[in-house]
Order: C-alpha cells, then structure tokens, then sequence
C-alpha cells in the first residue's frame, strides 16, 4: 500500500483496465466517470467510485484523466479545478492535440499546480497487461513523481516539455494508422492473387515487414474481427489531430492525409469497429473481392 492518494477520471475501453491495475497495485484510488455505473464497478477491484467530479478530486494527490477528446478533457478539467488542492499533479493520458495539452497545463499552473502528458498506445490488451508504450511531456521533476504510478501501466518515457507527450503519440498513430491499411493492402493482395493469405503473413513477420501491426491486425483481419480494441472513430480523431499538428509546424504529410480520408470512407457505418476494418474500406474499394470467407464480427450497435 502507498500513501500517495491517485484519482482516476474515465471508465471506459482502455479506462477500466489501467485504473483496476492502480487499485490491485495497492495505491488509494478513487475513480469517476460521467456513466456512474462504470466507476462502481471497479469497487470490487479495490477502488473508491465517487459520485461527483469534486468528491473524486478533492486532496488528490495525482489525478488521472483518460478520456475521449481534448474537449472532454477540457471540460473536466474546468469543472475540477476549484477543487484540486495547490501542487496536484494532473497527468493527462487521453489523445489530444498539442496545443491542448499546453492550455490544460496553463490553466493548472495558475491554479498552483502541475501538468504531465502522457499519452498511450498498446491497446485494452497492453492496458490489461501493463505493458503500455507511455510517451510523458512535461517538467522532469513532474514526470519522475509520475513514474512510479505510470510504471504499473506500462513503460514510460520522458520525451520533452508539456505538449510533447502528444507529439510523440501522434507520431506513433501516423505510422500506426498507414501500417493498417497497407497490411490490408498486402493480405487482400496475397488473396486476389492465389497465394494463401495467412501463409505470407507467417513468412513475412520474421523479416522486415515484420511489426506489431502485422502481427496483430494481420490476425484479426484474416479473422475478420473487428470488435474493438482500438476504435475507428479514435483513430480518425488522431489523424485529424496529426494534420492540424502537420499545419501548425508547416509541413505537409500526404501519407497521413491519404490514410485519413480512406479511414474517412467507413466513419459513419463503422465508427465503433476496430480499425483494422480499414481492410473493409480497402475491399468497397475493390468490389468482388475479400479476404476469407469468415462472417464479419463487429461490435454491437
């Protein structure tokens, strides 16, 4: 048991399994989440569900937010402010733009205290494990208070002042977002042209293809499950998070605007499906043609 009080702010997807390793990892965590149902029921995990934002923050130590967009956090952020005692640390790990990131840790320093972003990949199954990449902005004292609670969830690392934990994860949904369609690009080829699908997948992960991606959305293309871990909704959100960070630095990414609008092509039907269903917006490109012959699992409406 540690004595440092943590407050974790949204239940959701990647949500729930972070704050229910803080819990089993023995810190005094209380959670809260818009849905109140979804806090309570982490009690079970050894958490506090709080019923209200102020109750959930008041004399927090650090405070976690995991959630859905920077106007989420925005919002949540405002209403708790009043309540947070002077010098908590907020760490933000939702996905949010840059200059988001430095407004949240503005308007946390006027009031007294201080701000970490550190934002996520990995998935519900690297949140599961505690084996989540963790790229940290902020001040160095700041993210070495951090680090210990951040080591529970994953792997951190300290790559720059305030914003720059955004900039890195917008770098790794950049190349996380192209290397979905183009493994797509390469299983519905390898099947329109008479190869066994899942046999070129095995023979080119060893080589320099090989990735994670491959090794995880390969599979679950060729399963053709797109019940979410990482949602297509979430990722068109970074994307479009990427090319207003492309704009604001004045460079052009025509790779990331390409991935964009084909993710774009399945946003309304397919918001909610893991975005490995960028293989379906390759296959509406290519009509007659599919890989497997497996029905399509998606989640629930």
């Amino acid at each position: 048991m540690t004595s440092t009080t943590l407050t974790f702010l949204g239940i959701g997807l990647m949500g729930k399994p972070m704050a229910t390793r803080l819990a089993r990892a023995g810190y005094p965590l209380r959670v809260w989440n818009r849905s109140p149902a979804k806090a309570a029921a982490l009690r079970d995990a050894g958490a506090q569900p709080c019923a209200s934002l102020s109750e959930a923050v008041q004399d927090a130590d650090i405070v976690i937010s995991m959630l859905e967009a920077g106007p989420v956090v925005s919002h949540v952020l405002d209403a708790a402010l009043a309540h947070l005692a002077p010098g908590t640390l907020w760490i933000d790990m939702s996905s949010t733009r840059q200059d988001e990131a430095l407004a949240f840790a503005a308007r946390l320093a006027a009031r007294g205290c201080r701000f970490v972003d550190a934002p996520v990949s990995g998935g519900v199954q690297g949140a599961e494990q505690g084996t989540l990449a963790i790229m940290a902005g902020g001040g160095a004292d700041d993210v070495t208070q951090a680090e210990p609670v951040l080591q529970v969830l994953g792997h951190p690392r300290h790559v720059g002042p305030a914003g720059s934990g955004q900039v890195a994860k917008m770098c790794n949904q950049l190349i996380v977002g192209a290397t979905i369609h183009i493994v797509a690009e390469a299983l519905l080829l390898a099947e329109a042209a008479g190869a066994d699908a899942g046999a070129v997948r095995e023979a080119i992960r060893g080589g320099f293809a090989g990735s994670r991606v491959l090794e995880v959305h390969g599979q679950r293309m060729l399963e053709r499950n797109f019940v979410p871990g990482g949602k297509v909704s979430t990722q068109i959100k970074d994307q479009r998070n990427v090319l207003a960070a492309a704009a604001a630095a004045g460079v052009r990414l025509p790779l990331t605007d390409l991935v964009t609008r084909q993710y774009e092509t399945i946003e309304t039907e397919l918001a909610g499906a893991d975005h490995a269903a960028a293989l379906i917006a390759l296959e509406r490109m290519n009509p007659g043609r599919r890989l497997g012959t497996g029905v399509d699992q998606l989640p629930e409406a």
